[in-house]
C-alpha cells in the first residue's frame, strides 16, 4: 500500500482519533512508564550473577550507587525483591496502558462503524443497486472488527516495543558502544527485507479481502433465496459455487501466511547471527575484564529485546496488512459523495406539500460507469397532478411507472426537465423534509424484526401515542388480526416480516403510512399477489387512507386504477393516454385493451 493511501486512511479516521486524545495521551504516558520499568528487568538478575561470581567490583552500577559495602546475603535479597517489584510494577503499568489503548481503539472503531452505517444509508439508490449487500455487511462488521483487533493485538505491542527499543539502545551505547554498533549493522538489511515482504503481503491481503467480500455477498445471496434453492433442489449447485469462492479465498489466506512466516524466519536467522557475534565478542570483553558477566547478560537481554519490534512486525505483518486493507475498504465508502444532499435546500411545509405536482418535460435514464446513457426510461413527460386529487399510473411492465415514484421521492433526480411542487422545483427542497411529507407504500412491504407496535410507529415523524397506533391499525384493517397474535401489538415479528402473510404485511405497511399523516401518498403496486379477500381489505383500507391527500397509485390492477380521479397510461416511458376511467374506455385505445384483457373480454 502506498504512503498516500495510508495517509488517506488516517485522514478519514482522524476526527474520531482526535476525540479520544486524552485517553490516548494518558495511555501513552503510562506506556512510557511501563517501558522504563521494562528496562530495569534484567538488572536484578545481573546484580545477582555478579554477586555470586564475585564480580561486584566490575559492576559499574553497583559501585556507583554505593551497594558494594553490603553483605552477599543482603545483596541477594535486594535482587530478589527487585525482581518481584519490577515485575509487579510493569504488570500494573502494562495492564492500564493496554486497557486504555484498547478502549480508545474500540471507541474510535465504534465511531467509524456508526459513521459508515449512516453513510451507507445516505448513499444513493443507484449505489446500492450496484453494490453487493454481503460485501457491504462485511465492511461494516468484519473490516471494522479486524481493525479493532489489530489495534489491541498488534499496534499496541509494536508501539510498546518501539519505545523500549529506544531506551535499550541508549543503555547499550552506554555499556558498550562497539557491540551496539555491531547490532545496528544488519538493521538496513532487515528494513529492506521487511519493506519488500510487507508490500507483497499487503497486495495479497487486498486480494484476499476482495475474495472474502465476494464470498460474503454470495452467501448472503444464497441465504436470502433459501426457499427458492430448496424448492428447486439447487443445494448442490449452490454448494459448488460457494466452495469455489471459498477455495480461492483459502488460497490467498495460505499465501499471506506463507509470506508472513517467511519474513519471521528471515528475521530469526539474522537475529541469531548477530546474537552469536555479540556473545563471542562480549565474552572476550568479560575475560579481558572490560565488563562484568552481569553487564554482558544485561547487554544480551537488551539486544534480544531491541530486536523485538522487528520480530513483532514480522509476526504481525499479515494482521497489520489485513487491517490496513480493511481501512482502505472503509475509507473508500466514507469518501463517496451522495448524489443528493439530504440537508441542503428549503424546508418543505405541509401546506406547500398539498399543492399541485407538475412534471415538466421530465426525462430519466440509467447511466453506465463512463457517464453515458445506458437505457432511457422516461421520455419528455409532462403532466399535472392537482393537490388533493388521485392519479393512477398504469401500463405494461418496464414502462417507467415505478421510476416516477422514485423521482418524486428524490431517490433519483431527472437528467432533463423538472418536477415542481406548488411551483417550486423539488430539487430546491431538502430531501429529508420532502420525504417527511410523503407517505410511501412500496410494492414489497418491508417490516423489521421488532414488535408490530414499533413497526407501525416507525412511520411517524415524531412521538406517537398508543391511541394513534391503534387508530392507524384500524384504518388499515389490521387491528383484528394483530389482537389474535400471541402478544398482540407487542408481538415481535421475524426478519423482513416473514412470520406474517403477505396481506398482513401490507396492512401493517398501510398502518405505517397512515400514522405518518402525510400530504402526499405514493402507492407502488398495492395489493399485488393477494387473494381476493385480502385484496378487498387492502382496497378498502387504501380508499380510507387516500381521502384528502394527493395520491399517486402505480398499479396493474385496473379495478383499483378506475377509482382514481385520473389515469395515466405509460408505454415505453411515454404517456400514450390520460383521462378518467370512462373517458379512456370511450377512446378504445391502450387502456381499453388492457381493461378487456383483465376482464377476460374477447376483442
Amino acid at each position: 500500500m502506498k504512503t498516500e493511501a495510508r495517509t488517506a486512511v488516517l485522514r478519514v479516521f482522524w476526527p474520531w482519533i482526535r476525540r479520544q486524545k486524552r485517553l490516548l495521551y494518558g495511555s501513552f504516558i503510562i506506556l512510557l512508564l511501563a517501558s522504563v520499568i521494562r528496562l530495569l528487568e534484567p538488572w536484578p538478575l545481573a546484580f545477582a550473577i555478579d554477586v555470586v561470581t564475585g564480580d561486584v567490583k566490575d559492576n559499574t552500577l553497583i559501585n556507583s550507587v554505593g551497594l558494594n559495602h553490603l553483605t552477599t546475603e543482603n545483596l541477594l535479597w535486594i535482587c530478589a525483591v527487585g525482581v518481584v517489584a519490577v515485575a509487579v510494577l510493569r504488570a500494573i503499568a502494562s495492564y492500564v496502558s493496554t486497557i486504555g489503548m484498547a478502549l480508545a481503539g474500540s471507541q474510535v472503531m465504534s465511531g467509524v462503524r456508526q459513521a459508515l452505517f449512516a453513510q451507507l444509508l445516505r448513499l444513493p439508490l443507484s449505489f446500492h443497486q450496484r453494490a453487493r449487500t454481503g460485501d457491504l455487511t462485511m465492511r461494516l462488521i468484519n473490516d471494522i472488527g479486524m481493525m479493532r483487533e489489530a489495534t489491541v493485538t498488534a499496534i499496541v505491542p509494536l508501539l510498546s516495543s518501539s519505545v523500549v527499543f529506544l531506551g535499550m539502545l541508549s543503555i547499550m551505547l552506554f555499556l558498550n558502544w562497539a557491540l551496539t554498533l555491531l547490532i545496528l549493522l544488519p538493521m538496513p538489511l532487515l528494513a529492506l527485507g521487511m519493506l519488500y515482504s510487507s508490500r507483497k503481503i499487503r497486495e495479497v491481503s487486498r486480494t484476499q479481502r476482495k475474495r472474502e467480500g465476494e464470498l460474503a455477498a454470495r452467501s448472503a445471496e444464497f441465504m436470502t433465496g433459501i426457499a427458492t434453492i430448496q424448492a428447486m433442489s439447487l443445494e448442490k449447485a449452490a454448494t459448488k459455487t460457494f466452495n469455489g469462492s471459498d477455495t480461492r479465498s483459502l488460497q490467498q489466506n495460505v499465501r499471506t501466511k506463507r509470506l508472513s512466516a517467511g519474513l519471521e524466519r528471515q528475521v530469526d536467522i539474522l537475529i541469531a547471527i548477530v546474537t552469536a557475534l555479540v556473545l563471542l565478542l562480549g565474552a572476550r570483553s568479560v575475560l579481558a575484564e572490560k565488563m562484568s558477566a552481569g553487564e554482558l547478560l544485561i547487554f544480551i537481554s537488551y539486544m534480544k529485546n531491541a530486536f523485538r519490534p522487528v520480530r513483532e512486525f514480522a509476526k504481525y505483518s499479515g494482521r497489520l496488512a489485513k487491517a490496513i486493507t480493511a481501512g482502505e475498504r472503509i475509507t473508500e465508502l466514507l469518501n463517496l459523495k451522495p448524489d443528493i444532499d439530504r440537508q441542503v435546500g428549503l424546508s418543505l411545509a405541509s401546506e406547500q406539500a398539498r399543492k399541485d405536482i407538475r412534471f415538466e418535460r421530465v426525462s430519466f435514464a440509467w447511466w453506465d460507469a463512463k457517464g453515458e446513457s445506458e437505457h432511457c426510461i422516461l421520455h419528455d413527460l409532462s403532466f399535472c397532478i392537482a393537490g388533493g386529487s388521485s392519479v393512477a399510473i398504469t401500463g405494461s411492465s418496464g414502462a417507467g411507472k415505478s421510476t416516477l415514484i422514485q423521482l418524486l421521492l428524490r431517490l433519483y433526480d431527472p437528467y432533463a426537465g423538472k418536477i415542481t411542487l406548488g411551483g417550486q422545483d423539488l430539487r430546491d427542497y431538502t430531501a429529508e423534509s420532502l420525504r417527511k411529507q410523503i407517505g410511501y407504500l412500496p410494492q414489497e412491504s418491508l417490516l423489521f424484526g421488532v414488535t408490530i407496535r414499533e413497526n407501525i410507529a416507525l412511520g411517524s415523524n415524531g412521538a406517537v401515542s398508543e391511541e394513534e397506533i391503534v387508530a392507524a391499525a384500524k384504518l388499515a384493517n389490521a387491528h383484528d388480526f394483530i389482537l389474535k397474535l400471541p402478544q398482540g401489538y407487542d408481538t415481535t415479528i421475524s426478519e423482513r416480516g416473514t412470520s406474517l402473510s403477505g396481506g398482513q404485511r401490507q396492512r401493517i405497511a398501510i398502518a405505517r403510512a397512515a400514522i405518518r399523516n402525510s400530504s402526499v401518498l405514493l402507492l407502488d403496486e398495492p395489493g399485488v399477489g393477494l387473494d381476493s379477500e385480502n385484496e378487498r381489505l387492502i382496497t378498502n383500507a387504501l380508499t380510507r387512507l387516500m381521502r384528502e391527500r394527493t395520491c399517486i397509485i402505480v398499479t396493474h390492477n385496473l379495478s383499483l386504477a378506475s377509482r382514481a380521479d385520473r389515469i395515466l397510461v405509460l408505454d415505453q416511458g411515454r404517456i400514450v393516454e390520460q383521462g378518467d376511467h370512462h373517458t379512456l374506455l370511450g377512446h378504445r385505445g391502450r387502456y381499453f385493451e388492457l381493461w378487456n384483457i383483465q376482464k377476460g373480454i374477447a376483442p
